[in-house]
């Protein structure tokens, strides 16, 4: 069955862009290219003084299609993954980017053609930035504790909520700056969302523990104690420890394997004389 075409703008786009194909006006938009793939290019513009980046796609073709397949991946088709994952989001009180136009069209899936626009979030850093210098320079414990809280409520309403984001790295939660983030000020926003999932009912166990191993992962190098990591799981399950220690013993089994695993290959990858 063909799906009907799809159009939202938002200011300033829906007056910019009044009596044009909005398709056309997104292709020509002119800045900094981020990131570009066949079939989508990444980049940050400027609209009237303020940032955006918008994301565009023009359909990958049925090659890279049937190698996603064929390597048990799910390929990216176009925007509208990171559309609906913005909107359940929201929907669920995780703080993430805003949309400010998106549009997708065609019923080939091998020829989709998407956008979408999201305002800038500035000023930010993100937690792996933030992070950083930890094991020489640890933050005060009050504030790692409370960032420890957030995260592990944002991917629990996440994971609740439907929503699994397949690169759930520490890299992709940005902190607020102004003001100066405090154990009881702070806010994080979840980004880079276009291979994030939405279903009906809680994230499958599988994928929820996917992006739980790519947390678990990111935070190695960081400084956190077992005490932390301990924190993290009580507030993300919302249960008491002794409960989560009984019921999810083999979560626990799989991120110190995954953990391992992904260290292991992140060192091949980026050791001296390694090609990238």
């Amino acid at each position: 069955m063909n799906r009907p075409d799809e159009l939202f703008l938002d200011e300033p786009f829906r007056t910019l862009w009044a009596g044009q194909d909005p398709f056309r006006a997104a292709a020509a938009l002119q800045g900094r290219v981020l990131r570009e793939l066949e079939g989508r290019r990444t980049l940050r513009t400027e609209v009237a003084g303020s940032g955006f980046y918008a994301k565009l796609h023009h359909g990958v073709g049925w090659g890279e299609i049937l190698k996603n397949l064929v390597t048990a991946h799910l390929p990216v088709l176009g925007a509208e993954h990171e559309w609906l994952a913005i909107r359940r989001l929201t929907e669920l009180g995780v703080d993430t980017m805003k949309a400010v136009a998106f549009g997708r069209r065609g019923s080939n899936p091998a020829k989709l053609e998407s956008f979408i626009v999201t305002e800038e979030l500035a000023p930010t850093v993100s937690l792996e930035d933030f992070c950083r210098d930890w094991p020489a320079n640890p933050p005060a414990p009050m504030l790692k504790r409370a960032l420890l809280a957030r995260v592990a409520e944002m991917a629990g309403r996440m994971h609740r909520g439907g929503v699994n984001h397949r690169d759930c790295y520490i890299c992709h939660f940005l902190l607020h700056t102004e003001p100066a983030p405090t154990p009881e000020r702070l806010r994080l926003s979840l980004i880079d969302l276009h291979r994030a999932q939405v279903r009906e009912g809680a994230a499958p166990r599988r994928w929820r523990d996917k992006d739980l191993a790519a947390l678990h992962f990111s935070t190695l190098e960081i400084g956190l104690t077992a005490r932390d990591r301990l924190r993290f799981l009580r507030a993300y399950f919302e249960r008491p420890l002794r409960e989560v220690l009984d019921t999810e013993a083999d979560l626990l089994a799989h991120l110190a394997r995954e953990g391992e695993r992904l260290m292991k290959r992140y060192r091949r990858k980026f050791a001296p004389g390694a090609k990238v």
